[in-house]
């Protein structure tokens, strides 16, 4: 009987001391412990957003990008749910490389940090649509003008005879 309460309270502390050191290990990874950084990867002179759940629900923080010379800047609650969220610009003289953004919340001190490359050429290339589309029947004022000029003088015509044709109806004469 000895030697089960034993156990059982041997158990017991074993739990409420691993307990409380496992949590906090699972809560950052989770990424409530981290800074995100978006777009990851920036040229000089464009504009980057950070979000953090560190500082909790509604929690503010002061955010510093002066390692990459932008200085600092405040995250505030923001659009996702238990964010807090700031943005900054990299200045058009920050040189290639990779640097800590780092945020502290506001009231609790609790410090977090994230990641920033600096390149000088843009990763995503804008995709801008060139020519025409192949369709097997022309523009709006395709090769031949002429042809262009008849289909808008037969669409009128279809367009004036349509009109007449429920005028008539209308007026009771029948087709």
């Amino acid at each position: 009987m000895r030697r089960t309460a034993r156990l059982l309270i041997g158990s017991a502390l074993a739990v409420v001391t691993a307990g409380p050191v496992a949590a906090p290990a699972h809560a950052d990874a989770a990424g409530a412990g981290s800074l995100e950084v978006r777009p990851s990867s920036v040229v000089p002179g464009e504009q980057v957003t950070v979000h953090t759940a560190a500082c909790g629900g509604g929690g503010t923080a002061a955010g510093d990008a002066s390692a990459v010379g932008a200085g600092t800047f405040t995250l505030a609650p923001g659009g996702r749910e238990q964010d807090a969220s700031g943005r900054f610009r990299v200045p058009p003289s920050a040189q290639p490389g990779t640097y800590e953004i780092t945020a502290t919340c506001i009231g609790g001190g609790r410090r977090v940090a994230g990641d920033l490359v600096v390149t000088l050429t843009s990763q995503r290339q804008p995709v801008h649509p060139r020519g025409s589309v192949k369709t097997g029947v022309g523009g709006a004022l395709g090769p031949d003008p002429v042809q262009t000029a008849a289909g808008v003088a037969a669409l009128a015509v279809a367009a004036a005879g349509g009109t007449w044709l429920l005028h008539r109806r209308a007026r009771g004469d029948g087709i």
